[in-house]
C-alpha cells in the first residue's frame, strides 16, 4: 500500500496545497487579485499578509498568486492563514474584478484581463507604448496609476512613501557608485577630518528630495537643493531643522554647481504628467568624471537628458564620465520594507469601499483624490498628457463621470 500511494500521487501531479481558513465573507465587498510580478526584476507585493487578513475580515475577497511574497520573505501559507485563496495558475488572479500591482502590467498580463475589470498599478512613463495604451482601452477597463492618487488632505500617500524609501536608498547607492569598485572616482560620500565634504546637488525639496539632504547631512557632505517652489524650500529648511544652500532652478547657477558636484540627484515629481528635464546634455559634459547621477524621477520621464530607463540587473551606465543610475523601482531594493510600507497604504484606500457597500465605482464617484489616479475609465482614455503624448482622444473625466451616476 505504501508503494502505491506515492506512485498514484506522482502520476496525479498530488501535492500537498495550503488551507485557506474559514472566514465569512459580507455580500458586496470587493474581490482583488494579486499576480506575481515577473518584470523590471520586482521582488514587492501589493498587499502584505497583515493587509489579506485586515481586508478579508472586512468583507473583501482576495486571490494572490504562489510565491508572489516570496522575494519579500512573505509565504504562501502566511497569506492562506490571513484568509486569501492561494492561485496555482496564474488566470485565476484576473478573474478578480480589480487587480493590484506595483509594476506596470505586461502585454500578456493585459491580454488575460477581463472587460470593465479595474487594475491599479504604477505607469512608470518612460516604458508606456501606444500599443500598451490601446490594448487597455480595447479591454475598456478602470485604470489607476499610484503615481496620481492622493489623500484627503491633498498629498500623494504612496508616492511620498515611497519617496522616503527612495531618498534614503539615494545616498547609500551613490556612496557605492563613488567607490573605485564601481568605477566612481573613489572618494568617500560625506567627510571627514582635514578634508572637505563632497557635495551634494538635489533636484527637487520635495520628500525625497528632503529624506536625500537628511542621510546626505548625516554623513557630513555638502547639501545644495534646486526647486522652483518656494513653498517647498521653506518647507524642507524647516524640516531639516537647519539652514542649507537652496536655490531656484536657474541656468546658470545650476550649471555652475553640478561642474563641481560629487553626487547629483534627480528627484522632482510632476502631479499631472512627465517630470521636466531641467539638466542639459551639455551641463552634463562639464561634470567631473566619476561622478554619480541617481535619477529617481525616471519613473516619470527623468529630469537629465541623459537619462535612460536602467534595471536591477543592470543598474548603471556611464555617459560623458558620468555614471548614471535609473532605475524606475528603486524601492524594490527593499521589498520587505517597501511592501509594507505600499501595502499599508493601499489597504487604507481599499477599504473606503466600505463607506459605499463595497463598491469601488461609486467610492470613486465620492472622493475626488481617488478618482485624481484614474487615467482610463471603462475604456475611455481621461488624462490628457498620455492623449498628448500618444495622440489619441480623451475625455474629461469629471463630466464623464457625472453623466455616468
Amino acid at each position: 500500500m505504501s508503494d502505491v500511494t506515492p506512485k498514484i500521487s506522482k502520476e496525479l501531479k498530488l501535492s500537498p496545497q495550503p488551507e485557506t481558513l474559514y472566514r465569512p465573507i459580507k455580500e458586496g465587498g470587493l474581490y482583488i487579485g494579486v499576480p506575481k510580478e515577473t518584470s523590471f526584476q520586482e521582488r514587492r507585493v501589493a498587499l502584505t499578509p497583515s493587509s489579506v487578513s485586515l481586508l478579508v475580515s472586512n468583507g473583501h475577497r482576495v486571490t494572490i498568486e504562489t510565491d508572489a511574497g516570496k522575494a519579500c520573505n512573505f509565504k504562501d501559507v502566511e497569506y492562506s492563514e490571513a484568509g486569501a485563496q492561494i492561485a496555482h495558475d496564474i488566470k485565476k488572479v484576473f478573474e478578480a474584478d480589480m487587480i493590484l500591482k506595483v509594476a506596470p502590467p505586461t502585454m500578456h498580463e493585459i491580454k488575460m484581463m477581463k472587460t470593465h475589470q479595474t487594475i491599479l498599478s504604477p505607469l512608470h512613463l518612460p516604458t508606456i507604448t501606444e500599443e500598451f495604451m490601446n490594448a487597455l482601452i480595447a479591454k475598456k477597463v478602470t485604470a489607476l496609476a499610484y503615481e496620481y492618487l492622493k489623500d484627503e488632505a491633498g498629498y500623494f500617500p504612496i508616492v511620498r512613501i515611497l519617496s522616503e524609501i527612495a531618498g534614503s536608498s539615494a545616498v547609500l547607492l551613490a556612496a557605492q557608485f563613488l567607490s573605485t569598485d564601481f568605477r566612481g572616482k573613489g572618494i568617500l560620500l560625506g567627510g571627514i577630518s582635514n578634508l572637505p565634504p563632497s557635495k551634494v546637488v538635489i533636484l527637487g525639496a520635495g520628500v525625497v528630495g528632503e529624506y536625500v539632504a537628511r542621510s546626505a547631512i548625516g554623513l557630513g557632505a555638502d547639501v545644495r537643493v534646486f526647486d522652483n517652489n518656494l513653498y517647498k524650500i521653506m518647507r524642507l529648511q524647516n524640516n531639516l531643522g537647519r539652514r542649507i544652500y537652496t536655490s531656484s532652478i536657474i541656468p546658470d547657477i545650476l550649471a555652475k554647481e553640478l561642474a563641481d558636484a560629487d553626487v547629483v540627484v534627480g528627484a522632482i515629481h510632476s502631479e499631472t504628467g512627465s517630470a521636466p528635464c531641467v539638466v542639459s546634455e551639455e551641463m552634463i559634459t562639464q561634470m567631473k568624471r566619476g561622478s554619480v547621477i541617481i535619477d529617481i524621477s525616471i519613473d516619470q520621464g527623468g529630469c537629465f537628458e541623459t537619462s535612460e530607463i536602467t534595471s536591477h540587473n543592470k543598474p548603471t551606465f556611464t555617459k560623458h564620465g558620468v555614471i548614471h543610475y535609473c532605475v524606475p523601482n528603486i524601492a524594490a531594493r527593499v521589498p520587505q520594507t517597501a511592501s509594507i510600507a505600499f501595502s499599508n497604504v493601499l489597504t487604507s484606500l481599499l477599504l473606503k469601499a466600505n463607506d459605499f457597500g463595497g463598491n469601488f465605482d461609486k467610492l470613486l464617484h465620492h472622493s475626488k483624490g481617488t478618482r485624481n489616479g484614474i487615467y482610463i475609465y471603462k475604456g475611455v482614455l481621461t488624462n490628457k498628457f498620455l492623449a498628448n503624448r500618444f495622440k489619441l482622444k480623451h475625455t474629461n473625466l469629471d463630466l464623464f463621470m457625472a453623466s455616468d451616476f
